[in-house]
């Protein structure tokens, strides 16, 4: 199914299950597909929605690119459910997740999966100009791994994944990828915005993450009035593979009167 953001692009999703309605939002490297998991576990207690952020998928794109754009994404899916609906995001997903809580367009309830906020003691270069540089020149890989260093995966393991099928899929969402660092932001810092959020928040840390993303998720907790942290046990960064360990925190989370 489809429906039109307020730019007249068209968002791909998929509907699960019946109840109060979720939108779940991949990160980088994401489309519908990699949120499947969770919104089937999910489908049980609620209306889920896993979609294509534009630019991925069976979704649209428009030629500029600006985050409000996707705010409007969300803002079209939520319309498309009623009105109202609970958001949760992944990595750069759940900056984005926080951004459109923070512009007020309908979610009650949002929960933010380690939004990768830089902080004092983990700082992140801006790489947006060179992944831009390095996509107009067609060079998919050189973008791909530019990303992959940014967010602090070794250089051996990025080697390692260059003769992975993992590769291929990568290179083929690389056009996405300055999308995702300009929703973190230049400085990947919590921005002034989110203390705009009045709803229910909850942000996630996983217990095996490196301290970088941990204390990326507390520095948005901290930023966010009134949100709730709390640490996953046992799960990293890629959470989503397992999702079936969300269950719980988001199910008790998102019913809670």
């Amino acid at each position: 199914m489809n429906v039109t953001s307020a730019d007249g692009t068209a968002i791909h999703f998929e509907q699960r299950g019946s109840g109060a309605p979720v939108i779940l939002v991949g990160g980088a490297f994401n489309d519908r597909t990699t949120v499947a998991g969770l919104a089937e576990v999910l489908a049980g207690d609620f209306t889920t929605i896993a979609y294509d952020r534009r630019g991925r998928g069976d979704s649209g794109d428009s030629a500029e690119y600006a985050m409000e754009r996707e705010i409007e994404d969300l803002a079209a899916l939520i319309a498309h459910v009623g009105g109202t609906a609970s958001v949760f995001g992944h990595s750069s997903g759940a900056v984005l997740a926080l951004e459109a809580a923070a512009a007020g367009i309908g979610i009650d309830r949002v929960v933010a999966y380690e939004p990768p906020y830089a902080t004092d003691e983990h700082p992140r270069a801006d790489v947006v100009d060179e992944v831009r540089a390095q996509l107009a020149v067609g060079d998919r890989n050189g973008a791909v791994a530019t990303f992959l260093q940014v967010a602090g995966t070794p250089a051996e393991m990025i080697e390692g994944m260059k003769s992975a099928p993992v590769w291929g899929w990568f290179t083929a969402l690389a056009h996405t990828l300055p999308y995702d660092l300009t929703i973190v932001g230049p400085d990947a810092r919590p921005r002034a915005s989110l203390a705009r959020i009045s709803i229910p928040a909850l942000v996630i840390g996983g217990g095996a993450s490196d301290e970088a993303l941990r204390s990326g998720a507390r520095a948005a907790a901290a930023a966010v009035p009134g949100a709730r942290h709390e640490t996953l046990a046992g799960q990293d960064h890629g959470v989503l593979q397992f999702p079936e360990t969300l269950k719980d925190p988001l199910t008790d989370f998102l019913k809670r009167a």
